[in-house]
């Protein structure tokens, strides 16, 4: 019998795995009440604005994949706010910045994440908004058990809120001390938000979808864009160590709205795998399962063997090497960086030696184009000063290993959802006292140079690392899955996928399977950096497996045995109807929840 830390959940209700135990109760709740997947999803994500606010906030973003009873095609719900109309490279390079920095106003995008929840609720759902928002209201009106992490990540940036940023100060500092892990918190200034949007809803009257569309006016053109519109001119310090004041505006707030688009997919070893566009990293996970068959036969790759991690890792940074040179929010040959030819001309180069290099490839002939910009580690720590620098780390003299949050719900009926909010942390931006959250940073995935694939212009999208995953069998939803985790969020997924769909492991037992992945290639965040040929792994993968993989030229950072993913997992077979469901035990935070 495989020892796992929990068992895998099975039942025939309802399923749902998050990263925090009261989202997935909330999300339950509404399930219970009759709701589908899509209305549990979004009180799920409401909820985690408010519980895990260093993780995920309303000022930030949401990208999902959804497949419904009735069609079983996979389908992107787009909730990344593009750069403001301001937002050029020549106003940065006016700043004297040659990155974006990675906290304060400067960083914002426009907000996507409430736009896009409450798209999926009018188009999906099925209960009306007040019914979906009343646990986020009652967990910010009344307060929740603070995490020990919401603490830390507080104490981490006290200095610049004292200092800097006071109405963060107001909010998450009392009377100058951090708030006690588990003492009760209340956010009484984001409940009058959320319950004012339910009665500019309500006041609109009609149907259920007409309401939650004037609630989506008074965020975008209402209310919440006025106090972002005016908080946003207001200058502060952000990660360059400068004060610098924000560029979106109400004009912006009212020129997004979230859409639904078509999903990036491949069929694998018998599965259809679905992400988002090339907007997000996700197909960067598609083009790695690509190599794998190219490379090896992935039945015989086990992730937690020599053999396995080096054929693995090196396919990893071969398709990361493409996602720095050719995933953008613009055109991208994606068919072609998918194409089974394309994988096997990659494939070629992986060898008996890790190698450090960046190698992307030239689909369709094309020269790739990396940016410039390279800077020693030494010097970009000393540029990050104390400010927050984003996700993972939060300053430099303190680490949270939180940085997003996911949601994943399956029904009774079949419906299925992958949900990946992030962004607008508590550490991202000022808090706009009006509202009771901060805007966003996503910003600093955009590079400061021209003709790049992720090059800073003005209504284009960053291209995030946020990357849920839905796949089918035989057709059919079969599973949702994702995990937090910026750069390495498609590196934990693929040995999950590697482990359940290939080696036949329950859900819960490749979850809690040894972790690791690898930073050989140029990260997301602000600053940015690269640490060719490195390899992050658990400790419980072993002494011996350290020194056969250096023996092959990875330089190995080993790292605490439970600290690496933060996998959730839900599931449906096609053929009994019946559900299942996992979380990750690190952490001892999320948790699946079902009947």
């Amino acid at each position: 019998m495989t020892f796992t830390t929990r068992p895998t959940l099975e039942g025939t209700f309802g399923m749902v795995s998050s990263t925090h135990w009261t989202a997935s109760q909330s999300a339950m709740r509404l399930l219970e009440l009759g709701g589908n997947a899509f209305d549990a999803a979004v009180a799920a994500g409401f909820v985690l604005h408010v519980v895990e606010p260093h993780l995920n906030g309303p000022g930030g973003e949401v990208p999902a994949i959804i497949a419904t009873a009735d069609d079983p095609r996979p389908r992107v719900l787009a909730g990344q706010g593009p750069a403001p109309a301001a937002a050029t490279i020549e106003h940065y390079r006016t700043e004297g910045l040659d990155l974006i920095p990675g906290s304060g106003p400067l960083a914002a995008a426009v907000p996507g994440a409430v736009d896009a929840w409450l798209l999926l609720l009018r188009d999906k759902g099925t209960r009306s908004l007040a019914e979906v928002l009343e646990p986020a209201i009652g967990y910010a009106r009344f307060g929740h058990p603070l995490l020990g992490r919401v603490s830390a990540t507080i104490e981490t940036v006290r200095e610049l809120f004292e200092n800097d940023w006071p109405t963060s100060a107001d909010l998450w500092l009392s009377q100058g001390r951090v708030p006690e892990p588990g003492s009760l918190f209340t956010n009484p200034t984001y409940a009058d938000t959320l319950e004012r949007l339910v009665r500019e809803g309500e006041a609109a009257g009609g149907s259920r979808e007409a309401q939650i569309d004037a609630a989506r006016l008074a965020w975008s053109q209402g209310f919440v864009a006025e106090a972002v519109d005016a908080f946003s001119r207001k200058a502060f310090r952000d990660s360059s160590g400068e004060a610098h004041s924000g560029l979106v505006t109400g004009a912006d707030m009212a020129a997004y709205t979230a859409v639904w688009e078509d999903p990036a997919t491949i069929d694998w070893q018998g599965h259809t795998v679905a992400k988002t566009g090339p907007w997000g990293q996700g197909p960067a996970l598609l083009q790695t399962l690509r190599l794998l068959d190219a490379a090896a036969d992935p039945a015989a790759l086990d992730p937690s063997t020599p053999d396995g991690i080096h054929v693995v890792a090196e396919s990893i940074k071969l398709s990361f090497a493409d996602r720095e040179a050719w995933y953008g929010d613009g055109e991208v040959p994606l068919d072609t960086l998918l194409s089974t030819e394309y994988a096997a001309e990659r494939a070629s180069l992986i060898g008996e030696r890790a190698s450090e290099d960046l190698r992307p490839g030239s689909p369709d002939g094309r020269a790739p184009a990396v940016a410039a910009y390279v800077l020693g580690r030494a010097e970009r720590a000393a540029r990050a000063g104390d400010a927050t620098t984003g996700e993972p780390t939060v300053s430099r003299s303190g680490v949270t290993r939180g940085d997003t949050c996911h949601v994943d719900v399956v029904d009774r009926w079949g419906n299925m959802i992958s949900a990946t909010p992030s962004g607008g942390w508590l550490q991202s931006s000022p808090t706009i006292p009006e509202l009771g959250f901060c805007l966003g940073s996503r910003m600093q995935m955009f590079w400061l140079e021209e003709g790049l694939a992720s090059s800073l212009a003005p209504g284009r999208r960053p291209r995030t690392t946020l990357t849920p995953t839905l796949v089918l069998r035989d057709g059919q939803p079969y599973m949702a899955c994702g995990s937090p985790g910026g750069d390495q969020q498609d590196q934990w997924q693929l040995l999950f996928l590697l482990r359940h769909l290939v080696q036949g492991q329950g859900l819960q037992e490749a979850i809690d399977a040894p972790a690791w992945h690898t930073t050989s290639f140029p990260g997301s965040f602000y600053p940015r950096e690269t640490e060719p040929g490195v390899l992050v792994a658990e400790d419980r993968l072993g002494a011996d497996t350290f020194a056969d993989l250096e023996r092959r030229g990875h330089t190995v950072r080993v790292s605490d045995p439970w600290s690496l993913g933060r996998l959730c997992a839900v599931t449906r077979d096609p053929g009994s109807g019946v559900l299942r469901a996992g979380a990750n035990p690190r952490g001892m935070q999320g948790y699946a929840v079902g009947r």
